[in-house]
């Protein structure tokens, strides 16, 4: 993956948080991990992706976090449910935000929402995925891309 490609994703987040009452988005430097052990939180939102790129992008993040980004969101309705449906819209957003950037042969699908042990979550053995941590507050996310090209 280029430094160009990491960046929309990178920007992707960024710009999603802007939207909160603080705009206290922090990105940490992308490193790459390995797929045996898929980074992931208590919840996750999934986008798959295919095209001219075969994988997935996803955001993963704390309870907490995504609590406190509601109502910072102006949400006072912090069910599971409401979690559910705000992890999926990061994950879709950024998405989204990349395939803007990258044309009409990045096409994503619906989020699809895991909550739990990454054990939930399956990547390609053979390919390594883009973590790029990020802090909100003091809560800590990431957005994983695994993409081939």
């Amino acid at each position: 993956m280029t430094e160009d490609k990491l960046q929309i994703f990178i920007d992707g987040v960024v710009r999603y948080f802007e939207h909160t009452a603080d705009n206290d988005m922090r990105v940490g430097t992308p490193y790459l991990a390995s797929n045996a052990d898929p980074i992931s939180m208590d919840y996750t939102g999934i986008i798959g992706i295919s095209g001219n790129n075969k994988g997935c992008v996803y955001f993963t993040a704390p309870k907490i976090m995504l609590k406190h980004l509601m109502m910072s969101l102006g949400e006072p309705d912090t069910s599971e449910a409401n979690m559910i449906d705000l992890v999926g819209e990061v994950a879709n957003t950024i998405s989204g935000n990349a395939r803007r950037e990258l044309g009409k042969d990045f096409m994503i699908s619906v989020p699809v929402v895991v909550s739990g042990a990454p054990s939930k979550i399956h990547l390609p053995s053979e390919m390594r995925s883009y973590v790029v941590p990020a802090v909100w507050r003091s809560y800590s996310a990431a957005v994983v891309i695994c993409l081939q090209a």
